[in-house]
């Protein structure tokens, strides 16, 4: 299909980074939308889409990709992919991709901001100025120099965090389930627990998964120190906010900051429900960690790089549901790709179509997992409309998808 006729749709207005990069590598088919998508308007739109890119609203289920017939890839235009059902798409031969270290800098500036004004008050000076007030007082103000900062959490954004806080003067203690080397003078600590009880503010770094939901809970608050401050900008069930909320009003923590929540507003229109609205001692921020121009901008490039090498070569690297590949250019050769589940016999079955054939094969690319093998054969011949190997490789045993790069 000439690059023309490849249909693009990027929705939740997805930085124009990425409408230029496609331009600029010849697809002139792209849609570029300010909103994001859902239900019957989301399955007519990825009707005739060959390449879907989104941020975190639209939501692409099992199914709604049931109706996506020729999609061919998914660009998630963020850190995370929860709004897509991985699996459900790597059974039907649709890679995932995303950008997971492009927003790691917005993220610890914003944190590390919020840990500033948390321990100088100055989100509750700054109401009370605004309603006439006037607090001015040292009292309860303190600088973050020689404090405590635990990081649950130690990857790319928790390392990053270390490193910023450690030259504003604060200690850095660390926890993650994964053994990671230290950064600077960070420690790493046996527990959570260990950690909760040691530090005078904790900042959360984790994905969300079954084992960290409700990972901080009305136990884990009690076990943090008096006076303690919480920040979340990681994902919003890792919190329990009803028991976040009730310590704040007990006086147990000082202060919290939350930039992302477990039931977050679908649009701007949409009204922001939380136990923690109208605690002056808690930073609400509407799930802007990684908003920023420059990360968005990063954001907007990384992924559509992706997405345009998938679509002109057939690498897969950085995908986040399938086998990656990492392919040279296809130049003077016929590509063919196979997307099959991982049954015996797909291989040889490939080899002897072109063999029958009289084809050489000039390189083979193959990489399995549990549930699919995906091969790329390059072949240093003209290929003839009348060969017959697009309807003869779809008839394999176990064939998803196929696709060609004449």
């Amino acid at each position: 299909m000439p690059k023309d006729r490849i249909n693009v749709l990027l929705l939740e207005n997805v930085h124009e980074n990425a409408v230029a990069l496609f331009e600029r590598h010849g697809y002139t088919s792209v849609r570029h939308l300010k909103t994001a998508l859902s239900g019957d308007a989301l399955k007519d739109a990825l009707a005739e889409t060959h390449i879907l890119g989104i941020r975190s609203r639209s939501q692409v289920t099992d199914e709604v990709l049931e109706a996506a017939e020729k999609l061919m890839a998914i660009g998630c235009f963020s850190i995370g992919t929860d709004q897509v059902s991985l699996k459900a798409a790597k059974m039907r031969g649709i890679p995932v991709f995303n950008a997971p270290y492009s927003n790691t800098r917005s993220v610890a500036e914003l944190v590390l901001a919020e840990i500033i004004c948390l321990f100088r008050g100055t989100f509750e000076k700054s109401w009370s100025a605004h309603e006439g007030g006037w607090m001015k007082s040292a009292e309860g103000s303190h600088e973050v120099r020689g404090k405590t900062l635990g990081i649950v959490g130690y990857g790319h954004i928790g390392s990053q965090l270390s490193i910023m806080a450690e030259a504003m003067g604060l200690k850095v203690v660390f926890y993650d389930i994964v053994e990671k080397l230290a950064l600077g003078n960070a420690s790493s600590l046996p527990s959570l627990d260990a950690l909760l009880e040691t530090s005078d503010v904790v900042s959360l770094h984790v994905p969300s998964s079954p084992t960290t939901r409700d990972m901080i809970g009305e136990r884990e608050l009690a076990l943090m120190k008096p006076g303690s401050l919480l920040i979340n900008a990681a994902r919003g069930e890792v919190v329990d906010i009803d028991a976040l909320a009730a310590s704040l009003r007990r006086g147990h923590l000082r202060g919290a900051a939350v930039d992302v929540f477990p039931k977050e507003p679908k649009g701007g229109n949409d009204t922001f429900e939380s136990p923690l609205r109208g605690l002056r001692n808690v930073i609400l921020t509407p799930h802007v960690g990684g908003s920023t121009e420059e990360a968005q901008a990063n954001i907007g490039a990384e992924v559509a790089e992706k997405l345009v090498k998938y679509s002109d070569n057939g690498s897969t690297a950085g995908a986040v549901n399938f086998v990656e590949v990492a392919l040279p250019e296809n130049d003077d050769v016929s590509r063919f790709m196979h997307i099959h589940r991982n049954v015996p016999g797909v291989l040889s079955a490939i080899n002897e179509i072109f063999a029958t054939r009289g084809m050489n094969i000039s390189g083979e690319y193959l990489r399995t997992d549990g549930d699919i093998g995906y091969v790329v054969v390059d072949i240093d011949a003209h290929i003839e409309a009348g060969m017959g190997i697009r309807k003869a490789l779809a008839a394999i045993p176990g064939t998803i998808r196929t696709r060609f790069l004449l």
